[in-house]
């Protein structure tokens, strides 16, 4: 009897295993049509079932983060709380947070913005108005964004990726800067304002022997998206080294977009060989810009200031017409791009030191007006934009803000063509998880976001608008842990200019 009772035991155990077994298969196999078939995650289309782990980790790693992991403001080169910020930023999700913030504020260099006792209503704000690039070019241009999407080249990101920037640039009204890899079919396609980018390989507008065509330099400006062009010098990840692009990545669009072979590296000469001195620098923009009838300017990592000081005076020398007609301050420490770490770690100065310091000049020679200063470099957040247009910047660029709207969970490997969520990969299986038109409206969210917060700092701060911010408006936490007005530490020469940013 009781063996009986034991075999029917065992009985409806293995019985039970196999429906407990069948049944989670076919929860498998209902998760995985359900993830591979989505289009809203990148992460689950491209690693169906398994790639839900990654975000019930992170939702228990609040729990033991302060035991296995760093804590939210501890990561380089984007700490969590930045990530999150942004992620909920691009999916337009309530950004309260609560409990007070996890920021340490005695880190030397954080910005405290003064907030007025009397702050600006919001019926009494100003509407930001668009501000005119390129007064003394055929085709001037009014740029209607203080935030826009910074260089990333078609080639260095992928074919989805572009096609999502340009919707979600069309969609938030910002500018779309296509990177030295040319101009693809995926950057005109949302119908998007465009700044092509100039590098020192010329792609896109080169002749077999690499000098620069005008023929193709005019068929790009006879695009209406093209309002400006921009002749890199240097940028963040790499001063004195030219743009890099593993032959993995070379496709035969890539290549065809380009100009170049495919599957070979994509290594770019370390300088424009026309441009070697700020004569030379000043006669290639006039050309370009007399070639293209629209506005020109430079994109360069600061390193020493007696440059700059020789450039504003041959400038005064030629006419004010000679300036370039913007000025990309790019910061020196690092970008989304492939970069010797010796280049990227240490070479070039820092954007919080740099920029200050060209809008000052600027304004020494009264050119502020006549030249604008975009800064770009690591300012993803709204306090980050805050503080650049303190400094005297007129726009803000990002490119990594960007990629987290995107997607992108920062795994380092956009060198390797292996990025899991398809931004920087041209490996198919990895692109059909970014599908561009759930992630365009993430992109113009996040646009959208950064500027409505930016607008809120000012009206705490008592102005109208975020271009009337100064640098009186914040204070910069030093060594010590006290704050100094930014002001103070960065005393902006007299400017004489009409309408001008006086003392920022």
């Amino acid at each position: 009897m009781l063996s009986d009772w034991v075999l029917h035991g065992l009985e409806f155990m293995a019985t039970s295993f196999v429906f407990i077994i069948g049944g989670a298969a076919l929860v498998v196999v209902i998760l995985f049509v359900i993830d591979i078939t989505q289009t809203r995650n990148a992460i689950r289309r491209n690693f169906p079932v398994l790639g839900r782990f990654r975000y019930l980790f992170g939702r228990l790693g609040e729990f033991f983060r302060q035991y296995f992991f760093a804590m939210d403001r501890e990561e380089m080169p984007f700490n969590r709380a930045e990530r999150e910020w942004v992620e909920r930023a691009a999916r337009g999700v309530e950004s309260t947070i609560a409990f007070g913030s996890t920021k340490n504020l005695n880190v030397e260099g954080t910005p405290i913005f003064l907030n007025c006792p009397f702050p600006t209503l919001t019926e009494d704000a100003v509407e930001k108005l668009p501000l005119e690039i390129g007064p003394y070019c055929r085709h001037p241009y009014l740029a209607p964004s203080i935030f826009n999407i910074s260089g990333m080249s078609f080639g260095a990101i992928s074919a989805p990726a572009v096609r999502a920037l340009s919707l979600g640039a069309k969609m938030a009204g910002c500018w779309l800067n296509t990177g030295e890899g040319g101009l693809s079919p995926y950057h005109l396609e949302g119908g998007c304002d465009l700044v092509f980018q100039i590098g020192t390989a010329k792609y896109g507008v080169r002749n077999q022997d690499g000098t620069l065509s005008d023929e193709k330099l005019h068929s790009i400006a006879s695009r209406p998206e093209v309002k400006l062009f921009e002749i890199k010098l240097s940028q963040g990840a790499k001063p004195g080294k030219g743009g890099i692009l593993p032959g993995a990545k070379v496709t035969r669009e890539v290549a065809e977009v380009r100009g170049i072979k495919m599957g070979e590296d994509s290594i770019s000469p370390n300088r424009h060989p026309e441009v070697g001195s700020v004569e030379t620098l000043l006669s290639f923009i006039a050309w370009v810009r007399k070639v293209t009838g629209k506005p020109v300017g430079i994109k360069t990592v600061i390193g020493s200031r007696e440059w700059l000081d020789r450039l504003c005076e041959e400038i005064v020398l030629r006419g004010l017409e000679s300036a370039p007609d913007f000025l990309t301050v790019d910061g020196g420490d690092g970008g989304s791009g492939a970069a010797p770490m010796a280049l990227m770690d240490n070479v070039g100065l820092p954007l919080r030191e740099a920029l200050p310091m060209v809008a000052d000049i600027l304004v020494k020679y009264r050119l502020k007006q006549r030249v604008r200063l975009i800064a770009s470099g690591k300012l993803i957040a709204p306090s980050n934009v805050a503080w650049a247009l303190c400094a005297g910047a007129d726009f803000v660029n990002a490119s990594r803000g960007f990629m987290f709207a995107l997607g992108c969970i920062q795994a380092l490997r956009c060198n390797r063509n292996i990025c899991p969520t398809g931004v920087t990969t041209h490996n198919p299986r990895l692109q059909a998880g970014l599908d561009p038109h759930v992630k365009s409206v993430r992109v113009a969210g996040y646009c959208q976001s950064i500027v409505h917060e930016v607008e809120m700092i000012a009206h705490s701060c008592g102005v109208s608008e975020p271009r009337a911010l100064r640098r009186h408006h914040v204070r910069i936490v030093g060594g010590d842990g006290l704050s100094r007005s930014m002001d103070e530490l960065y005393p902006s020469a007299e400017c004489s200019d009409e309408g001008g940013k006086d003392g920022f």
